[in-house]
Formats: structure tokens, C-alpha cells, sequence
């Protein structure tokens, strides 16, 4: 039972994750080049972080996870997966990880902590939105 709701986050996970880089992909052809670098990091980031909610919201029911701390392990589960996968992918991309931090600020109307806030709190939100909790 654990391994399978364990892979179905998982899954979810990697349909956020193919969302997120469908986002980074507006975001550098799109936004930036028509609105500018802060106005389009703000849109993107926000725009990223109502995909979450929305996923979050429909995978519930599949997922099967009800209780506050089922929800807020999937949370955690899916931040944990994407700071893996940004850490990981940042230094086989040869960044340092001085580079990688600094998307972990609020330079320059990036919004990436409130994305990672919203991941970790998106099941648990979600429940709350469908009376779950």
C-alpha cells in the first residue's frame, strides 16, 4: 500500500515537473522577451504555482491520501524531489553552487521560495479546498 501511493506522488510529481518545464520554456521564449525579466519571472512563478494547486487539487482523489500527514509527506516529498532535480541538473549543467542559490532569492522579481512553498503545501491545500481536511 505505501509503495503504491508512494509511486502515484511520484507521478504526480513528474507531471508537475513536465508542467514546470513547459513554464521555464514560456517563460525565457515569452515573457521575458515581451515584459521584461521581473515582470515575467513574477508572472511565470505565479503562473507555476496555480499549475501546482490545480494538479494538486485534481490528483487527490487518486492518490487517496486524506489525512494531514499523508498530505503534507506528499508535500514534502515533492519539494524534496525538486530541489533534488534543480540541484542535480544545476551542476550537471556546470553551474556553481553560488548560481544555484541565487535562485533562491527574491533578486530581481524572482519568485521561485514561493513556488517551493506552494509545492510543499499544495496537497495539503487542496484537501482543505475539497473539504478533506
Amino acid at each position: 500500500m505505501l509503495f503504491g501511493f508512494a509511486l502515484k506522488s511520484l507521478a504526480v510529481w513528474a507531471g508537475i515537473l513536465l508542467l514546470a518545464i513547459c513554464n521555464g520554456l514560456l517563460r525565457e521564449a515569452v515573457l521575458i522577451p515581451k515584459l521584461g525579466t521581473a515582470t515575467g519571472l513574477v508572472l511565470s512563478g505565479v503562473f507555476l504555482s496555480v499549475l501546482i494547486l490545480v494538479v494538486a487539487y485534481f490528483s487527490l482523489p487518486w492518490l487517496g491520501a486524506r489525512r494531514s500527514v499523508e498530505l503534507v509527506g506528499i508535500g514534502l516529498g515533492w519539494l524534496t524531489l525538486t530541489l533534488v532535480f534543480e540541484f542535480t541538473f544545476g551542476l550537471w549543467q556546470g553551474m556553481s553552487w553560488q548560481v544555484m542559490f541565487e535562485a533562491y532569492t527574491f533578486k530581481g522579481g524572482n519568485i521561485w521560495p514561493v513556488v517551493l512553498l506552494v509545492t510543499a503545501l499544495a496537497p495539503y491545500l487542496s484537501a482543505k479546498l475539497r473539504g478533506l481536511v
